[in-house]
């Protein structure tokens, strides 16, 4: 279990003007702005939760990360991870945890990927049967046979991402923290890494901490999300409870002749152009069936179809509702 209670961290960032005279004045008397950013950040995670933490940069995610991992000690407050209080328990600790940052490696550039795999099989004093089996599975299951002989540095981006993260769980952790894992990935690939992020958790139970801007990743394997802004956790809730809370929202895409289209109130016109328009209802006000109904009695509507917000569109709407 995961337990953070009011955490907070502040950096103290030195700054200057540009220019070279100012450069001298900074070697004599510095400037500094303290930069919060985290303020009483405060939530649990249960055993074998796939949890998505979303905020816009600079929100504060990757600090509450690097606390929960250890790297980072805060200013102040408690966490607590599996009875053991990561920065003072780092030892420990890092033997119950993965960590993967998507723009950062734990493999060694120039050598093959299963050396890699081997040093860290030596780092984690991973016992060899234990190793075996879980290499093995690993290599299987992010299909990763073709290229473990090869240098890191000669692959490709996905390779490379498959790689980490089967790096970050050779030694079987607990907990696995996820920092852009999908970046740059081609559509195959993605698709590769999330099926593999829900097997491991269904298989092993394993909790996952899933930190992106890729909304798609959290609809495609979590069900609860945190929201964070400004160092302060602003939403905690399920992704259905988010849904339920945009679905009022609809889109109408209509092909269409016979003249201008018409709207009423309560339709938002989004594109218009040849025929073919792209309206939003607010279903509170205005049903579907009336705005089709409406629609068919102006004009001759040959085609239509409905579709909700998408989840980029709600984050969207949360990151305006609190002003991020």
């Amino acid at each position: 279990m995961i337990e953070l209670k009011n955490i907070s961290k502040t950096f103290k960032v030195a700054k200057r003007n540009a220019g070279f005279s100012e450069a001298v004045k900074a070697l004599f008397k510095k400037e500094y702005t303290y930069i919060h950013a985290l303020q009483e950040i405060s939530f649990t995670i249960n055993d074998g939760e796939m949890v998505g933490y979303i905020g816009p940069n600079g929100a504060g995610k990757s600090s509450t990360i690097k606390v929960m991992s250890g790297i980072l000690t805060p200013d102040s407050g408690e966490c607590i991870i599996n009875g053991r209080i990561p920065w003072k328990d780092r030892i420990a600790h890092v033997q119950d945890i993965g960590v993967v940052f998507g723009q950062r490696s734990q493999l060694w550039w120039d050598v093959p990927v299963i050396d890699s795999f081997e040093l860290i099989r030596d780092i984690y004093r991973i016992a060899p049967a234990a190793y075996q089996k879980m290499s093995s599975q690993l290599i299987e299951l992010l299909d990763l046979s073709e290229i473990v002989r090869t240098p890191v540095r000669q692959l490709s981006l996905g390779q490379r991402m498959r790689c980490e993260i089967a790096a970050s769980l050779l030694h079987n952790p607990k907990i696995l923290f996820l920092d852009e894992p999908t970046i740059g990935l081609d559509a195959v690939s993605k698709i590769a890494v999330r099926d593999f992020i829900k097997t491991i958790n269904r298989e092993n139970k394993t909790t996952v901490i899933l930190t992106t801007h890729d909304m798609q990743d959290i609809e495609a394997l979590t069900e609860r999300i945190l929201l964070i802004g400004k160092g302060k956790i602003l939403l905690d809730g399920s992704l259905s409870e988010l849904k339920a809370r945009n679905s009022s929202y609809k889109t109408l895409t209509v092909e269409y002749s016979g003249g201008t289209l018409p709207v009423c109130e309560h339709m938002n016109v989004v594109k218009n152009l040849d025929g073919h328009a792209e309206i939003v209802i607010d279903t509170l006000s205005l049903t579907v069936s009336q705005a089709i109904s409406f629609l068919s009695s102006q004009v001759d509507v040959k085609d239509i179809s409905i579709a909700g917000e998408t989840i980029d569109e709600m984050v969207v709407s949360l990151y305006k509702e609190f002003a991020l």
